[in-house]
């Protein structure tokens, strides 16, 4: 990442065009006078910037989480960084944005600096990705987890497939349960991505074992303003599947699941988690937390440099998903099988047969 950028004025910015110096027949006053002008200028005609053609740049905007989310903002810092160290990228940056309302001024930010790629990380910013892209038609714009109604020529939809990732964790839930109950919680299932979770987990325990009972709670009646940070009724939703036996619990929408998390670690009970890496998220609320299913973000955006600096691009990407390796107080063979059965899913040997949307 280059920190020390030199701030040009707007006489440097014109455009991609480089400068180009000329002999010229000066007397000696004038070439004193164009030795001092040159120094001036010496930012301009030295320091590379985005607007220059050779300089291909990219930045990433991540949502409230921050860059250290243990998700897909992280991961895809790591795929810029990746596509720096191949060299398919010059000049890599990042914004952490602290308020919803920051969103777009931070990508404004990198817009009108001239930068070739601009990442959105978030649901939370598919409005903006989406304006951005109509403000600035010289940038390309790629939106993760932000599945657009409308296309672009310049805006790349990367998501992630949410009912695999909620199939894994249901066979995977199947294998550790003793009880034959195990359970999910998923915000409202009006949003189509929870629909998917939870019913990919209903599918993917049943499929490993069809006598086994799958409880499953949507948020559809809560606050609408507590969509995704209803940790208290992601709690006590957890807590009350724990009371009707299930002893293996899946949760899925961001803060609100994260209480389902919590109540499964604090009764000693196997919890699964989505999104990002649970465990470390939540510290020691995440104990119980044996693995958690998100997309390859990294992958996904190293791949996606590549593709639009040789001029294409793809308006939808399906990312592939990936796990944390379970612990070695489980037997190998548990993260062996689900690292299988996602390579399945991602090649189409076994389907979920989950529909897009909610019925």
């Amino acid at each position: 990442m280059f920190v020390n950028r030199i701030l040009v004025d707007d006489g440097c910015k014109k455009g991609r065009s480089k400068f180009k110096l000329r002999s010229l027949k000066v007397s000696k006053l004038k070439s004193f006078l164009l030795v001092i002008g040159c120094l001036t200028l010496y930012a301009c005609i030295q320091s590379p910037t985005c607007f220059d053609e050779e300089i291909f740049c990219a930045a990433l905007v991540t949502d409230t989480l921050g860059i250290n989310d243990y998700g897909i903002n992280q991961d895809a810092w790591v795929g810029l960084q990746e596509s720096q160290n191949n060299g398919t990228t010059n000049q890599i940056e990042y914004i952490e944005s602290v308020d919803t309302r920051d969103y777009q001024k931070n990508i404004d930010y990198f817009a009108q600096q001239g930068f070739d790629v601009i990442i959105t990380s978030g649901i939370g910013l598919l409005d903006e990705t989406l304006h951005s892209s109509d403000l600035y038609p010289d940038s390309v714009f790629v939106g993760l987890n932000q599945p657009f109604e409308e296309t672009r020529p310049n805006l790349i939809s990367i998501t992630f497939p949410e009912d695999q990732m909620g199939f894994a964790a249901g066979a995977l839930a199947s294998q550790l349960s003793k009880t034959g109950i195990v359970g999910g919680v998923c915000e409202t299932s009006g949003i189509d991505s929870m629909w998917r979770y939870c019913e990919g987990f209903r599918a993917g325990a049943l499929f490993l074992n069809p006598e086994i009972k799958v409880l499953t709670l949507y948020r559809d009646s809560g606050d609408r303003e507590k969509i995704f940070i209803d940790e208290v009724w992601g709690y006590e939703s957890g807590l009350s599947l724990i009371k009707r036996g299930a002893d293996v619990i899946f949760s899925a929408g961001g803060v609100t699941g994260q209480g389902a998390l919590r109540a499964a670690t604090e009764s000693n009970i196997y919890a699964i988690g989505t999104e990002r890496n649970q465990m470390l998220a939540l510290g020691e609320n995440g104990r119980g937390v044996v693995t958690s299913l998100y997309g390859a973000s990294r992958l996904e955006v190293e791949e996606t440099m590549r593709f639009i600096k040789e001029g294409f691009v793809q308006s939808q990407r399906i990312g592939q998903i990936q796990f944390v390796p379970l612990n070695q107080t489980f037997p190998q063979e548990l993260t062996i099988g689900l690292d299988f059965l996602i390579t399945s899913l991602w090649n189409k040997e076994i389907y979920t047969t989950i529909s897009p949307e909610k019925p």
